[in-house]
């Protein structure tokens, strides 16, 4: 088999801080494309002190897909196999061989590790495979934000742990776009699941309660929104917009739901704890803490929550133990935490004076 060429692809905006470290990540590629969609800072000129092809196009109306088939456009014709990556991603060492040693000639597209939130200790907290390598032909971006690859004819997808994508966001970055493209995006396609339960979700993130609930129970409610994972998810975030009603009973009957949707997800039963954590009913905080720990396969998809796999678990089992006078199990727990997470200055003082009550109790 012929060596294969393999391009990396971008758009970019204002993100200079980003460019020595990724073009470090990406220089094995035979071709190296980024379309800058409007910066005001130098990362123009930071990539042009590389081997890169640098095109700057102007996109009105914004959309990202109409954005990634620009880029995608701009990849010449005779490469095999394409890279998108952004420049806040970072893949791992050994990518090109990797890629090389999996590809067959029928491939189209290739899944491999994302790791989407990692923690400030560098340890994965959100990992799912994505697919954005892939053939250089007859692909397209859809959708106006959210955007995914769409092949025109039958797949042949490989998936591998072996190649993996570390994400490093700009956490201050704006998203406001968002909202508007995703309400564009369930306007163009109305049946599209995974488009209006990313709607629901950022009303949920703008604190539009009911908008909120009434779309994501529109997307419970489509024919083809069959996926358990993402189901689940949209009857927490059901449950949480009723918690910020103050409609607990509302909020318990959703994650209650949800526990039965997906029981093999920890999700839902920390959400339930962190429900009973408001209402200060501490024997359900330890209850649904205790089913979450039982659950030990942190599932590969975009649904998990930080909160599930952090110190989060055991810091809230540690004040609940300790309202309900175990105070053994509120300090083991609260070592637990902070080992989790080390730097923590509430954990140190939570177990700080859980020990202190401890002595206190001796005397």
């Amino acid at each position: 088999m012929k060596k294969q060429k393999i391009a990396v692809y971008a758009i970019c905006k204002n993100e200079e801080q980003f460019v020595d470290r990724w073009y470090e990540a990406v220089k094995d590629a035979d071709v190296i494309v980024v379309v800058d969609t409007g910066s005001t800072d130098n990362t123009v000129a930071q990539l042009k002190k590389y081997p890169i092809s640098v095109y700057e196009r102007e996109i009105k109306p914004w959309r990202f897909d109409e954005a990634r088939n620009i880029s995608l456009d701009l990849v010449p014709q005779d490469v095999d196999i394409c890279v998108c990556l952004d420049l806040d991603e970072i893949i791992a060492p050994g990518w090109r061989q990797g890629i090389e040693k999996l590809w067959q000639k029928d491939t189209t597209r290739l899944r491999y590790i994302y790791n989407w939130y990692i923690a400030d200790d560098g340890t994965p907290k959100v990992t799912f495979y994505a697919e954005k390598i892939h053939a250089r032909h007859n692909f397209r971006w859809v959708n106006p934000v959210h955007e995914v690859l769409k092949y025109q004819g039958d797949e042949k997808q490989i998936f591998t742990d072996e190649i993996i994508v570390n994400h490093y966001p700009d956490r201050q970055k704006s998203r406001v776009s968002y909202l508007p493209l995703l309400e564009l995006a369930v306007q163009e396609d109305p049946d599209n699941d995974r488009n209006v339960h990313y709607l629901g979700r950022e009303y949920m993130y703008y604190g539009k309660w009911n908008e909120a609930i009434d779309t994501l129970i529109k997307h419970l409610n489509l024919k083809s929104a069959t996926w358990k994972d993402e189901r689940c998810a949209s009857m927490r975030f059901i449950a949480r917009s009723y918690q910020a009603l103050n409609r607990y009973n509302e909020a318990e009957m959703w994650l209650t739901k949800a526990i039965a949707e997906a029981p093999y997800l920890r999700d839902p039963y920390v959400e339930m704890a962190m429900l009973h954590y408001t209402l200060q009913n501490w024997d359900q905080v330890i209850y649904y803490l205790n089913d979450a720990l039982k659950i030990k396969t942190h599932e590969k998809t975009y649904i998990n929550e930080v909160f599930s796999w952090d110190e989060t678990i055991n810091d809230l089992l540690s004040i609940a133990y300790y309202y309900t006078n175990d105070i053994d199990k509120a300090i083991q727990n609260a070592e637990l935490a902070l080992k989790i997470n080390p730097s923590n200055q509430r954990l140190k003082d939570n177990l700080k004076f859980f020990k202190d009550q401890e002595k206190s109790n001796r005397r």
